[in-house]
């Protein structure tokens, strides 16, 4: 028997973003529910055909989300929060999809008021998920009849029988969050898995055969009871569907010490990231059982170049030898989410650029292409050697001048001046501001008008003069907003960027550009990542001609914004052909430059975000520490070159930072800002508890939600904020930059912030506890 080549998931939102503007015509009322699923249907169709006409013999289904396949679960599961019942009852019957969407972006109408739940990233991802609530007695129940749709729907489509993909029973309850004190959410399995057995049963009966069950936590550190609760789960699930193949998946990382668990499962096959940790191969091929089979991750679905076929085929060849080719299949690394959709879509780039890529279209066909030289079609592997050697060999990608700058980068560049203590005297002198000091992140709501302005202009069709004319009307604008509004530090606005990562790269050398390489942040966020190709440098001035302007219009202190070198790696598609630091290192120069510019230019508040520095946090421990002297000394890199009196900001969210608190301690930042809403300040606990001495701005309102918080809910967030740490510290921001919210609840909410801000000093001024 040959091969079975198969894919983990598709990118659900489309070519042409299509499921973003379904979704978001919705949620505006301008179109309706059968409309909504009528795009979603003619996606899924669309996704199955194209993956079965590229060779794969089994077709993922329910790898489909309208929003997240972690709160698809949660809702399949019933682990809806209580907080949500009232919108059971006031929604329209049969309405489960407004449900779904008031528990990802909360619910703030028919006089109900209700907080989504928190979001997180998945894993060491640009994507979030929803996170699961668990209370001590969860109860989980059959709610949701999504994934029988999908396979229903997939079967009548497709010429073979689709793969349902599910998350796992354990990865699930450990990408949860418990709600109550005095239990550990693993407690849970025993609740969760009759209703799992019941899903797999149903689909079983439907026709299926095979089911992916989703287990990343196979390739963390996991505690022993962890590994118990894999043990028990699956010896139930087997017991009881017998008949099922169940392949699990791991990717992102090795099974290491998993390695034994994971092959002791009582599956039909068990997926590896031969990507991320090719070395695993050889420890998990003496372990399988005689009958169990083996997925090779081989193409990446976490980066955009070509595969190289001389590296895959050795695994596919030592696999077959050892295990005989029908217990061998081949597949990308993980679920194709991670990529854009299609490289034929490119028509901007080059000829050579092309040749380098592959996107989720064209990875298919390399598996394909993979099982087809296996079996003797070597034209397919000298073509792939031909493109491999020509890209290692282009003048485009290096640059020895930037090469040498980046190995002379010495502990005095990382290190600024003078301790926090003596700066934050200097720049309390110089701005003078009060207790609470309010801004925000950095962005504005960038309009239907801003954009098709800057679509005019990319195009041609308006000129420059026209168009910078109306960037510098907006942001006008947004100055005398701010000031009406009282905040302390303004920001420009940022309508001249289109994104706070492809804005720097478009100013960077060594970058290059899609039009449609879109990839999925979470709901209907999308975000185009640049490509980093060959070695960075900064040839020009990136941001000082809009926030000179800015400042020029305004006596209050402006903000520079600035996108800080590991958040700029992690959210580009990287080079994959020297160390990540290397190309960090680049990047941290070049902002740096930027920085002492702006300072020169007389700007004294500069803002460098790394909301990612956590994200790229290696998943297992042991390879945390040199991950984070590098990252941490590239934000150092890039900031330190200022003056004491200039104050550096920066902004994290969206992560955990219990685990690496001493590590934001040593970036040094003298004013953090940070996530805090969704979670009530709770990730503030982590920098109490290390007593962590410089400024912070917890976030008091949600800007990933329409919901617009009134003033003495944000003033109660201050007052957990003020019990936690010292009120010179503190400021008063949203979560996050406001680029895709609306005006109208980005002043009502900003209002209330200000109002919360004034409320507090007034407080702390009386001696009334804030």
């Amino acid at each position: 028997m040959r091969m079975l080549k198969h894919n983990l998931g598709y990118p659900r939102m489309g070519a042409q973003r299509q499921l973003k503007k379904a979704c978001e015509h919705y949620w505006q009322g301008r179109i309706g529910r059968s409309e909504l699923f009528l795009a979603a249907k003619r996606l899924q169709e669309e996704h199955w055909q194209l993956q079965q006409a590229a060779g794969m013999n089994l077709v993922p289904c329910n790898d489909f989300s309208f929003y997240d396949q972690v709160l698809d679960m949660t809702l399949l599961l019933g682990a809806v929060p209580d907080r949500y019942a009232p919108v059971v009852t006031e929604v329209a019957e049969n309405a489960e999809i407004d449900l779904y969407f008031a528990m990802a972006r909360g619910y703030q109408q028919h006089g109900l008021d209700i907080t989504a739940m928190e979001m997180t990233k998945w894993f060491d991802t640009n994507y979030h998920y929803i996170v699961p609530e668990f209370k001590k007695d969860q109860q989980f129940r059959l709610l949701s009849n999504k994934v029988f749709n999908a396979f229903d729907a997939a079967r009548h489509t497709l010429e073979a029988t689709p793969k349902p993909v599910l998350i796992g029973p354990v990865s699930y309850l450990l990408l949860g969050k418990e709600k109550e004190s005095g239990f550990h959410r693993i407690e849970l399995l025993h609740n969760l898995l009759p209703v799992y057995i019941s899903v797999l049963q149903k689909l079983q009966a439907q026709g299926a055969e095979w089911v992916q069950l989703d287990e990343p936590f196979l390739a963390m550190d996991i505690s022993e009871a962890e590994q118990n609760a894999y043990r028990y789960a699956y010896a139930e699930i087997r017991k009881q569907c017998k008949d099922l193949k169940l392949m699990v998946a791991t990717y992102f990382e090795g099974l290491r010490g998993n390695a034994e668990l994971a092959a002791g499962l009582p599956v039909c096959c068990l997926h590896l990231d031969l990507v991320r940790a090719p070395q695993q191969l050889d420890e998990l091929l003496p372990l399988l059982p005689p009958k169990t089979s083996l997925s090779l991750g081989l193409v990446d679905g976490r980066n955009i170049w070509k595969n190289n076929y001389d590296i895959s085929l050795p695994h596919i060849r030592k696999a077959v030898d050892a295990l005989g080719e029908d217990r061998v299949m081949i597949a990308p690394s993980c679920s194709l989410l991670h990529t854009p959709a299609d490289l034929d879509l490119e028509t901007g780039l080059d000829a050579e650029m092309r040749s380098w890529m592959a996107f989720a279209k064209q990875k298919l066909e390399e598996v394909t292409a993979l099982d087809a030289i296996f079996h003797g079609n070597n034209s397919l592997l000298e073509l792939n050697r031909t493109a491999i050697a020509e890209k290692s060999a282009s003048a485009r990608i290096h640059k020895p001048a930037v090469k040498a700058r980046t190995a002379a980068i010495t502990d005095d560049d990382a290190r600024r001046q003078s301790p926090f203590s003596t700066r934050q005297q200097l720049q309390t002198a110089r701005f003078n501001l009060p207790l609470f000091p309010t801004t925000t992140i950095g962005s504005f709501p960038q309009t239907d008008d801003i954009r098709q302005l800057r679509a005019q202009w990319r195009k041609g069709d308006l000129p420059a003069e026209q168009y910078e004319a109306a960037l510098e009307q907006a942001t006008i604008n947004a100055i005398r907003l701010q000031e009406e509004l009282g905040l302390d530090v303004l920001v420009h606005g940022e309508f001249e960027r289109n994104d706070m990562v492809e804005y720097f790269g478009e100013m960077l050398d060594g970058f290059v550009f899609t039009q449609n390489g879109w990839v999925q942040s979470y709901g209907s966020r999308c975000v185009k990542p640049p490509v980093i190709y060959g070695d960075v440098s900064r040839p020009a001035d990136m941001t000082l001609r809009w926030t000179k302007f800015a400042q020029s219009c305004t006596a209050l202190p402006m903000k520079a914004m600035l996108t800080g070198p590991v958040t700029i790696l992690q959210w580009s598609f990287v080079r994959n052909d020297q160390p990540r630091s290397v190309t960090t290192n680049q990047i941290a120069l070049a902002i740096r430059d930027e920085a002492v510019a702006l300072e020169k230019a007389g700007i004294g508040i500069i803002q460098v975000d790394e909301p990612a520095i956590r994200e790229g946090l290696p998943l297992r421990k042991a390879d945390r520490d040199a991950y984070l002297e590098w990252a941490v000394k590239a934000f150092r890199v890039a900031v330190c070159g200022v003056r004491d009196d200039t104050q550096v900001h920066t902004h994290m969210c969206y992560s955990e930072f219990n685990d690496i608190i001493a590590h934001i301690a040593a970036m040094d930042a003298d004013v953090i800002t940070i996530e805090t809403s969704r979670s009530q300040m709770e990730l503030l606990e982590a920098f109490a508890g290390f007593k962590y001495p410089n400024e912070i701005g917890p976030g008091v309102y949600d800007i990933h939600s329409p919901r617009v918080p009134g003033v003495e809910e944000m003033v109660q967030l201050l007052q957990k904020a003020a019990e936690l740490l010292p009120l010179r510290n503190l400021w008063v921001n949203p979560d996050c930059g406001l680029k895709t919210r609306k005006w109208p609840e980005t002043k009502a909410a900003l209002e209330n912030m200000v109002a919360a801000a004034r409320a507090a000093r007034e407080r702390t001024s009386s001696n009334v506890p804030v």
